[in-house]
């Protein structure tokens, strides 16, 4: 096979994308410095924003470090947004939302550098598992085919073809502006589902490829654009490295290689707290009006009058607020097109991590169950067993409607059938429902189906007079993670400078 066509070694489900910037049954407290909205009933302002996930708040970090002054309203009793840690019953907290960084996700670690924030490894030492067909296989990810779950050749040989088209496709792709691809229009009129379906041909290859996107995007390659695909890959790097598949999906070397010491909320908890009174907690916005030379910001128990106002929520939950003026039709179709992907994370804790003495890192991947990708979601010391399974797409669908017993249980059975009879009997269990969270609705990212980049692209960072927008979904690196977010934050914040002179 040609070299270019060689499945990499560090590929095709390394793991789930859970950095992305996700999901209720328990969270952490919000930053103690951060005002409740009864505090404080009217401010006036340079700049509002809306949303105090990392986005909103590493904006007004570089605004008032630029001499401005803001108001970040947040609708929760919480910053952190699609960033959430989960207290446990014995003291220790896990993470509920986006919750790994890796290469070239500079910015997110320069932010938890700078709060002193450290990092750790993802443990991945031993056997990743591959469950398939009711048949658990043990694999060892050291040898030539790195973390590739070993189905049959004819499987891995296509996926290999599959990949590297995918890369070289996506490698032509701008990624400040996807809809100007050479090939724009012919990728973004399919679905990611019928590309694959006339390029993944061997049954084994499309599961790969399937898995990797529910693991990716929280949605099923049916709802997806094709273009909107290759721009998440090529979004998948920095300003001197393109992006892969290989890095969205890897552990080591990937998206999923390390984890915040304390849990991901660390990040914006301790950057809120140095805006101080500055964050406004329980004021979700419900309209943004324009008068004269300025804006009425109106939240629950607060108003904000600014001259500038940065609207930082994934776009179908910013088409909940009432603008007046009304907005242009290009942007409001836009938010009108793009759902959020169907995501909940369930976290099984043990006395001990006992997959470790069977040889195994914790990483599994599934063709059945509610369960289809977990992680080793125990702290740097070992203390207690951690095991974080996702729930996505049609999976976290079947059980919107469930109750936290059924769903608990068919999580414990999937693990069972992972990880043997000692996964029955977890001293605690913690779930994360994104899709049935007030102010998220859904996880880890806002995506585009068919016929949306293409129609409407142009209109997700465009400002609306004074009104500018951020947010993980606007970024041109990392969409989709914190590390996109914190970027969609610092490019919002020198524009609104810029705007204000």
């Amino acid at each position: 096979m040609a070299r270019e066509r060689q499945l990499s070694r560090r590929s095709l489900l390394g793991g789930a994308a859970a950095g992305a910037v996700g999901l209720t049954t328990a969270t952490a407290g919000p930053a103690a410095a951060a005002t409740p909205a009864a505090a404080t009933a009217s401010r006036t302002v340079d700049v509002a924003i809306v949303g105090g996930g990392l986005a909103g708040l590493t904006a007004a970090r570089d605004l008032v470090a630029g001499g401005r002054t803001v108001a970040v309203l947040e609708a929760r009793n919480r910053v952190g947004g699609r960033v959430v840690n989960l207290k446990l019953a014995n003291g220790g907290v896990t993470e509920g939302g986006g919750e790994f960084i890796g290469p070239t996700q500079d910015r997110i670690k320069a932010l938890a550098d700078s709060l002193g924030v450290a990092t750790f490894t993802t443990y991945n030492t031993g056997d990743n598992l591959l469950y398939k067909d009711g048949k658990r296989t043990p694999y060892d990810t050291s040898g030539l085919l790195g973390s590739v779950p070993p189905v049959d050749a004819a499987g891995l040989a296509n996926a290999a073809i599959v990949q590297s088209e995918l890369d070289s496709m996506a490698a032509t792709v701008p990624v400040d502006a996807p809809w100007t691809a050479a090939k724009a229009a012919e990728w973004d009129k399919q679905t990611f589902e019928s590309w694959l379906n006339a390029n993944a041909v061997i049954p084994s290859a499309k599961f790969l490829l399937d898995l990797a996107c529910t693991s990716i995007f929280s949605a099923q390659p049916r709802e997806l654009s094709l273009l909107y695909v290759l721009y998440y890959i090529a979004a998948a790097g920095n300003e001197s490295t393109p992006g892969t598949l290989e890095r969205l999906t890897d552990t080591a070397n990937g998206a999923q290689e390390s984890r915040f010491v304390g849990g991901s909320q660390q990040v914006p908890i301790k950057l809120a707290a140095t805006l101080g009174d500055r964050v406004v907690l329980g004021a979700p916005v419900r309209s943004v009006a324009r008068s004269g030379g300025s804006y009425v910001v109106t939240a629950d128990g607060v108003t904000v009058t600014a001259t500038r106002v940065i609207v930082a929520v994934p776009p179908p939950l910013a088409a909940r607020i009432t603008f007046d003026p009304l907005l242009p039709a290009a942007r409001d179709q836009l938010t009108q097109r793009m759902p959020l992907g169907s995501i909940g994370k369930a976290i099984a804790v043990y006395d001990t991590p006992f997959w470790r003495a069977d040889g195994l890192n914790g990483q599994a991947v599934s063709d059945s169950g509610v369960v289809r990708s977990t992680f080793d979601n125990s702290p740097p010391d070992a203390s207690y067993g951690a095991l974080m399974g996702f729930i996505e797409a049609d999976e976290m669908r079947a059980y919107d409607a469930a109750g936290e017993a059924e769903i608990k249980a068919a999580v414990l059975a999937d693990y069972v059938n992972y990880f043997g009879d000692k996964a029955k009997s977890p001293t605690s269990f913690v779930l994360q429902r994104w899709d049935n969270e007030g102010f998220s609705r859904g996880g880890p990212v806002a995506y585009a189906p068919p016929g949306v980049l293409t129609a409407y692209g142009a209109a997700l960072r465009k400002p609306v007079d004074g009104v500018h927008w951020a947010g993980t979904e606007t970024s041109t690196f990392w969409t989709g993670y914190m590390d996109g977010a914190v970027r969609s934050g610092e490019r919002v914040a020198k524009e609104v400078l810029a705007a204000l002179g």
